[in-house]
């Protein structure tokens, strides 16, 4: 049972994909890491010795922030650009679109604008 960053890995999964279950580690990191630790990406999780599951666990908790610090991380980066009136931190109190994307069509759900559809006013055939 491998434990890194406190989030228990998949046994049945391969190496590269279970290290993406792990919060701010995706694909591309994945691979970096297991190039470090020269342990091959085909390996099961359940088939790591302990030897590799603690240079896996050095590698990630002290090289990447992860998890918790990274979450951690964010949301004081928002609560900044909230504090300092910016923008961007506007947009993030009221729930909206921050990089530009338009709102008229697309995130309507969040602004509580979702439209009921009618149908075609057309009775079906045999209802009363």
């Amino acid at each position: 049972m491998a434990r890194i960053s406190g989030i228990t890995l998949p046994k049945d999964k391969r190496v590269d994909v279970a290290l993406t279950y792990i919060y701010g580690i995706g694909p591309a990191i994945a691979k970096l890491i297991i190039a470090k630790t020269q342990i091959k990406p085909e390996i099961r999780v359940k088939d790591l010795s302990q030897a590799e599951e603690d240079r896996l666990r050095t590698v990630v908790e002290k090289e990447y922030a992860t998890e918790g610090d990274l979450r951690r991380n964010i949301a004081m980066n928002i609560k900044r650009l909230k504090d300092i009136k910016s923008y961007r931190g506007t947009r993030h109190a009221k729930r909206l679109p921050a990089r530009g994307q338009r709102t008229k069509v697309n995130s309507r759900t969040v602004r509580g604008n979702t439209r009921k559809t009618m149908g075609s006013g057309k009775k079906p055939v045999g209802l009363k």
